[in-house]
């Protein structure tokens, strides 16, 4: 083993954050970008008040000797050493969140795939759908398990991503992979290595959205990483639970049958939609974060035994209920995440969207989620938390006196229209603005998905149906409801094909 190899498996380094400090300590009189020329002085004072005079003399542009130019760089150190601790063959740093790791994928398998179509889960991110676009690959969807009770998506079984091929093949359809989500939003975690044998088996790599599980595999209780039982991509918000800073995050590459093809196609995609600009700070936090990581799986038991504490709270309230306590009624999921405990409230007249506002109003305690029934609380690896102060805020906003809306009951989840075209057909064609009464039987040139629970309602090239008008815009009218891709905030219109 060389010597730069060597260092490059120390993970108690942090080489390129590292190299950051030192530019930062050489105090160099910088002529060039950014503007503020890494100083608090004159213009930027007010900049250096709101983000910190530190911050701004490790804000860098790109191409500096001895940071990230040249061979064996110390941007170079910190991606090999981050594909080791999340146990890939290679990593990405990203800029623009794991949306820019979904493209990425999508585009990586699709290079060489045209006309051919991705098996994919329904409750996919937007940005799944803008990498189809992109490629003009077309979705095989599949259904998660929903929770009607709580409104809220799970995962795929084996069994129905196994059915999704099924279909491609009958409507003639090539698959090149198979997308799925793993964790949920609430925590559930799918069979990972059984989905991959189903994909594997067709010929195909298997994509994992792990945007909720940067976590996993550092530490005994957590969930074991994608990438180390079967996925062949891995996109991950390193900034949801890896403690990186807002917006960084990461693609990884496992070992695998189809890694010598997706590696440069992979690089590809990368240059495709990386800035040239990517924030320094960014990409410093997930060095940093990948070091804390591997080095402090102490506090992540910690934060493991507070989650725990929390849910043993939950259990004691006649009130509340634990929405993982009823994972086992669902056959896709295999397991969840520790440190999401979703609080059900369907015991209770109050909706958990009065919850969260009222926690968020009274208590100035923020929780992640909210749908009709329930509310969701993180706990990120490492972090303190203060549980019981949380639980004692839901006990108070549950204790006051009746005279509340009555919780709502989840909504049903429309079933999608029939597809007249493939995404970027319809995303590319002439479009025009019409009433939501006049959509009915158009075709979206959109994708909208109400959130929550996240799935896509509308997927571009699909017909608009009247269920799905109807449901969009009674989500936009719920206290938090929020539709992703609607023209405006209450669904009053839609974009369709001319």
């Amino acid at each position: 083993m060389t010597q730069a190899q060597e260092r490059r498996i120390d993970h108690s380094r942090a080489p390129y954050a590292e190299a950051l400090r030192r530019h930062a300590e050489h105090d160099p009189l910088m002529f060039m970008v950014p503007g503020h020329a890494a100083t608090a002085s004159g213009m930027s004072r007010e900049l250096a008040d709101f983000v910190g005079e530190r911050a701004l003399r490790h804000d860098i542009p790109q191409l500096v000797d001895g940071i990230d130019a040249g061979r064996d760089s110390p941007l170079e150190q910190a991606v090999a050493l981050a594909a080791d601790a999340w146990g890939a063959r290679r990593a990405w740093f990203l800029a623009n969140g794991s949306s820019q790791g979904n493209r990425m994928a999508v585009i990586g398998v699709g290079t060489g795939a045209a006309g051919g179509a991705v098996v994919a889960q329904r409750s996919a991110h937007s940005s799944f759908l803008d990498g189809l676009v992109v490629t003009g690959l077309t979705p095989e969807w599949v259904f998660p398990e929903y929770d009607s009770r709580h409104g809220l998506n799970h995962g795929l079984t084996p069994a129905a991503l196994a059915a999704g091929f099924e279909r491609a093949a009958a409507a003639g359809e090539r698959p090149c992979a198979a997308y799925v989500i793993s964790p949920s939003y609430f925590g559930a975690v799918s069979d990972i290595a059984g989905l991959a044998e189903v994909a594997h088996a067709h010929g195909v790599p298997l994509i994992v959205d792990a945007a909720w599980g940067a976590h996993f595999g550092f530490h005994d209780e957590l969930p074991a990483f994608p990438a180390s039982v079967g996925a062949d991509i891995v996109v991950t918000s390193t900034h949801k639970m890896g403690g990186s800073l807002g917006q960084s995050a990461m693609l990884l590459l496992a070992e695998g049958p189809f890694a010598d093809r997706l590696d440069p196609a992979l690089e590809r995609a990368y240059n495709l939609t990386q800035t040239t600009s990517a924030s320094s700070l960014l990409l410093g936090s997930l060095d940093i974060a990948r070091r804390s990581l591997v080095l402090e799986t102490e506090r992540i038991g910690e934060s493991v035994a507070l989650a725990e504490r929390l849910r043993a709270l939950v259990r004691s309230h006649p009130q509340l209920t634990l929405v993982s306590d009823e994972f086992a009624n669902y056959a896709s999921v295999a397991t969840a995440d520790p440190l999401r405990v979703s609080i059900g409230l369907s015991r209770s007249s109050c909706s958990g969207y009065e919850m969260r506002a009222e926690l968020a109003r009274t208590h100035d305690i923020l929780l992640e989620i909210a749908t009709s029934s329930a509310v969701v609380a993180f706990l990120g690896p490492g972090k303190e938390l203060d549980v019981e102060r949380l639980f004692a805020a839901i006990s108070e906003v549950l204790g006051r006196p009746a005279g509340r809306a009555a919780a709502h009951s989840p909504l049903r989840l429309p079933s999608p229209g029939p597809r007249r075209m493939t995404p970027r057909e319809a995303y590319f064609a002439d479009t025009e603005v019409v009433p939501a009464a006049e959509s009915v039987g158009r075709v979206s040139a959109d994708a909208l998905a109400a959130y929550p629970p996240g799935i896509p309602n509308i997927a571009p090239g699909e017909e608009i149906t009247a269920e799905a008008v109807a449901f969009l815009r009674e989500v936009a009218a719920s206290p938090i409801g929020f539709v992703r891709g609607a023209i405006d905030s209450v669904v009053d219109a839609f974009r369709v094909v001319v």
